[in-house]
C-alpha cells in the first residue's frame, strides 16, 4: 500500500492531488475511526481552496456521524492547544504550510494534540481506498461560521507564556506572508507593548508564501532597512515556524535560536542532560559549539515529527529544525512560530541586549548549501524497483563525498524535489561541490528513471 501521507500530513497541489473527493472521505475516514463523540476541530491557512476543502472535510465528517467545530483561519499550532483544552477528540489543519498558494494539505491531531500515528494514518488509508467512488462536492461554498472565542483563548495563552514581561521599548517587524499569522501575531506583539509594524498583513490566498515569509527574508530585510528596528520576525503561511533577522539584517534562522533559547536553559538547569533535538539539516558549526559548552545534540530524519519523536523518547525539552520548526515544552512540543519570536523578544528585553549582540554570541555556522533538483516525478509514485536504486545512488553519493565535508541528500516529503545539502569549512568547496554533486545526481536519476 503506497501512503498516500508524506512528512507532514498529506499534500499537494489543489485538484491534482489533493482533491474535494479525497478530503470528504478523509474526513468521513477520520470520524469513523474516532471512539470519542466528541468535537473534531477544522482550521486552515488563506488559501483560495481552503474553503471548499472545509466544507468537503465537513461533510465527510458529518457523514461519519460526528460533529466539527470550525475555528477559521488560524496559525495551525491553535489546533492541537484547542484540542486539549477543549477535550475534543481530534483536530484538521488544512495547510500546505511554506509551499506555494496552488498547493494545500491536510494535517490530522489525535485527542492528545500529537500528529496521529503512522497506525492510525494507515487505517484511515484503509477506509478511503475501501470507498472507490469519486463523492461529488458542490463547487459552492457555503460559509460556515468560525468559532471567534476559541481564537481568543488561543492567543491569550501565547500573552500568557511570557509571564508578565513586557515587550515595552522594543521595535519589531512582523512578515505575516500573508498566510496565518495575519490573525493574530500584530494584536499579541501589541498587547504586550511592542513598537510593531507588519508587512504583507493581508489574508490574501493568491499571495500566500510567494516571495515573502520565512522561505524568502529580502521583504523582510528591506523594512529593516527602511524603518530602522530592533529585530524582525518572518513566518510562513500557517505560522509553525518562524525565523528572525537582527537590526543589521544577520539571520537568526532555527539553529541559531536553538543554540541560544538552549544555552539560557542550560544556564537554568532545566534542559535535560544538556541535550537538544535537531535533524540532519542542523549546521556542524552549531552541533560543533554546542558540545564545547558541554551540550549534546541528537539528530533525527528531516520532519518535525522526527525531532518530536525523539524528544519524548530522549524526555528533551526542546528541538526543532534549522527552517524555523521549534518544538518547547511550553505548548506540549507543538511548533509554534508566534511563540518562538515571542520566546526570543522575552529573552532580549530580559537580558536587556539586543538581538544583534546576542546573535554574535551564538556559533559561526558552516559555509552551507541546499540545492533543489527539481523532478519531472512523484517519488513516492515510482515503482518498488526505482525507489531502492534510487535510494542506493543516494547513498552511494554520500559516502563518496564524505571526506573533508558533509552531504545529505533527501527526497522531498511534500514537493517533486531533491534536496542536496553540501557543508564544509571552505566556501569555494561547498559551492563547486554543490556544484558537481547536483549535476552528477540528476543525470542519474534521470538514466534510472528513463
Amino acid at each position: 500500500m503506497q501512503s498516500i501521507f508524506g512528512t507532514d500530513g498529506i499534500r499537494g497541489r489543489f485538484n491534482e492531488e489533493i482533491t474535494c473527493s479525497l478530503a470528504y472521505k478523509l474526513g468521513y475516514a477520520l470520524g469513523s475511526n474516532l471512539e470519542k463523540n466528541n468535537p473534531i476541530l477544522i482550521g486552515r491557512d488563506t488559501r483560495i481552496s481552503g474553503d471548499i476543502l472545509l466544507q468537503a472535510i465537513t461533510q465527510g465528517i458529518n457523514a461519519s456521524g460526528k460533529k466539527s467545530i470550525n475555528l477559521g483561519i488560524c496559525p495551525t499550532p491553535a489546533i492541537p492547544f484547542l484540542i486539549k483544552e477543549g477535550n475534543l477528540s481530534s483536530g484538521i489543519m488544512i495547510s500546505a504550510s511554506h509551499n506555494p498558494p496552488e498547493y494545500n494539505g491536510i494535517k490530522i491531531f489525535d485527542h492528545n494534540g500529537q500528529k496521529i500515528t503512522k497506525n492510525f494514518e494507515n487505517k484511515i488509508q484503509k477506509i478511503i481506498e475501501e470507498s472507490k467512488q469519486n463523492v461529488s462536492i458542490s463547487t459552492k461554498v457555503v460559509p460556515l461560521k468560525a468559532n471567534e472565542d476559541l481564537m481568543d483563548t488561543y492567543t491569550k495563552s501565547l500573552i500568557q507564556t511570557m509571564d508578565g514581561e513586557s515587550l515595552s521599548g522594543l521595535r519589531i517587524i512582523l512578515d505575516t506572508c500573508y498566510g496565518s499569522a495575519t490573525t493574530c501575531a500584530k494584536k499579541i506583539f501589541q498587547s504586550l507593548g511592542a513598537d510593531v509594524k507588519v508587512i504583507n498583513n493581508s489574508k490574501n490566498g493568491l499571495k500566500i508564501n510567494l516571495n515573502c515569509g520565512s522561505t524568502n527574508l529580502e521583504p523582510l530585510k528591506k523594512a529593516l532597512r527602511e524603518s530602522p528596528a530592533d529585530m524582525g520576525f518572518s513566518f510562513d503561511g500557517d505560522a509553525d515556524r518562524v525565523i528572525g533577522i537582527d537590526s543589521k539584517g544577520n539571520v537568526l534562522d532555527g539553529d541559531h535560536i536553538l543554540f541560544l533559547w538552549g544555552r539560557e536553559l542550560m544556564e537554568q538547569k532545566i534542559l535535560t542532560n544538556n541535550l537538544l533535538i535537531s535533524t540532519q539539516m542542523a549546521n556542524l558549526g552549531f552541533e560543533n559549539s554546542w558540545k564545547k559548552i558541554g551540550g549534546i545534540l541528537y539528530r533525527t530524519d528531516v520532519g518535525d515529527k522526527y525531532v518530536h519523536d525523539a524528544i519524548k523518547k530522549k524526555r528533551a525539552v526542546l528541538g526543532g529544525e534549522q527552517s524555523g520548526h521549534i518544538l518547547s515544552k511550553i505548548n506540549n512540543f507543538s511548533g509554534d512560530g508566534i511563540l518562538t519570536a515571542l520566546q526570543i523578544s522575552k529573552y532580549c528585553k530580559k537580558k536587556n541586549i539586543n538581538l544583534n549582540d546576542w546573535l554574535k554570541s551564538s556559533f559561526v555556522p558552516f559555509p552551507q548549501k541546499l540545492t533543489n533538483i527539481k523532478l519531472n516525478f512523484n517519488i513516492n509514485k515510482l515503482n518498488s524497483k526505482n525507489k531502492i536504486l534510487i535510494d542506493e545512488l543516494i547513498k552511494n553519493f554520500q559516502e563518496i563525498y564524505s571526506e573533508n565535508c558533509r552531504v545529505y541528500i533527501r527526497p522531498s516529503g511534500t514537493e517533486p524535489v531533491m534536496r542536496v545539502l553540501v557543508e564544509a569549512k571552505n566556501h569555494k568547496k561547498v559551492h563547486s561541490l554543490s556544484r558537481e554533486i547536483t549535476n552528477k545526481l540528476f543525470f542519474e536519476i534521470d538514466k534510472i528513471i528513463n
